[in-house]
């Protein structure tokens, strides 16, 4: 009995093999090549990924300035057309290639001074941030900094102007004045605004007398970013705040008294939103990581009206 069990299993596997060889005679017949495995060698996957990668190197970058032009009444000048600018970098004279009206929301970050030199200022440096507030437009965010020993951060970035003002309505002035230090947190803060156009808006009465960082080192912070910085100095010239603002491309304004605060804020809100752009693409490109000087020069206009002209100074080349 075991005998013909095994004769039958012979059996089976002889029919198997028979059929796995005429199946197999039938897709290769004699002479066919046999199918070959293909290694495709290192250098040209390489060749395949950074054709396929996005190409995040630009040869030809367009330097967009940003540049705000007023009259002698601190007015802004809206109708000069592309021609009417000249734009230097590293005193080398580019070809404006772009020009167009700045607009568009905006992410702002308040700076505010909570130091014990603003008792009895409290009241109207919250009303200069409410009427601030009361230009924005749609698509516009903010968040609050205040300072004094330090700074820490009231809001994340909100488009409710009434949350600002809520916290405003809790500070109470007291300690030193971290004002270095507020603007580093806010540089680095504004960072994740969702707006392209960003800028910090400080309002204080005083100069820096408690920060861990040194003027330097914020003017090299700001000067790395791609921020702007408008500030409004109370009955203090604020000539670090001026240095600041001329690097951004802002402005600093000094308000002799707290009368003064609304006119203020009226012009550091039309300068924020009457903006010209120019583009151009540097003759020399050398992406050093250096930084570059950019000088912007107004073309005589036909009415001979001296203007003042606001740009941001310069900017660090990538490197390779």
């Amino acid at each position: 009995m075991r005998l013909a069990k095994n004769v039958a299993s012979t059996s089976a596997l002889t029919a198997l093999s028979t059929l796995l060889v005429s199946f197999i005679a039938a897709v290769y017949p004699t002479g066919a090549q046999e199918p070959t495995v293909s290694i495709t060698p290192c250098e040209v996957l390489h060749t395949c990924k950074s054709v396929l990668r996005p190409n995040l190197r630009i040869d030809s970058p367009l330097v967009l300035v940003p540049v705000t032009v007023t009259d002698p009444t601190d007015h802004p000048v809206t109708d000069l057309a592309a021609n009417s600018f000249r734009v230097f970098e590293d005193n080398i004279e580019q070809k404006v290639v772009s020009f167009h009206r700045e607009d568009g929301p905006v992410s702002v970050g308040f700076i505010f001074d909570a130091s014990s030199s603003m008792k009895g200022r409290m009241d109207r440096s919250i009303a200069a941030i409410e009427q601030f507030l009361k230009t924005l437009a749609k698509g516009d965010e903010f968040f609050l900094i205040s300072f004094s020993d330090q700074p820490t951060q009231l809001t994340g970035f909100t488009e409710d102007p009434d949350s600002i003002l809520s916290s405003l309505s809790f500070v109470r002035p007291d300690g030193w004045t971290a004002l270095n230090d507020a603007i580093c947190l806010g540089t680095q803060l504004i960072k994740r605004g969702k707006n392209s156009r960003r800028a910090l808006l400080v309002l204080t009465d005083g100069s820096d007398n408690n920060s861990r960082y040194s003027n330097s080192e914020v003017r090299s912070l700001v000067r790395e970013s791609d921020v702007r910085i408008y500030s409004i100095g109370l009955f203090e010239r604020p000539g670090f705040l001026e240095k600041l603002a001329m690097d951004a491309g802002g402005r600093a304004i000094w308000a002799h008294k707290l009368a003064d605060l609304p006119k203020v804020v009226d012009e550091l809100s039309r300068d924020f939103r009457n903006q010209y752009v120019l583009g151009y693409s540097p003759q020399a490109r050398q992406n050093d990581g250096k930084y570059h000087d950019v000088r912007v020069e107004i073309i005589k206009t036909v009415s001979l009206t001296p203007l003042h002209v606001y740009w941001r100074r310069g900017y660090f080349s990538p490197s390779e």
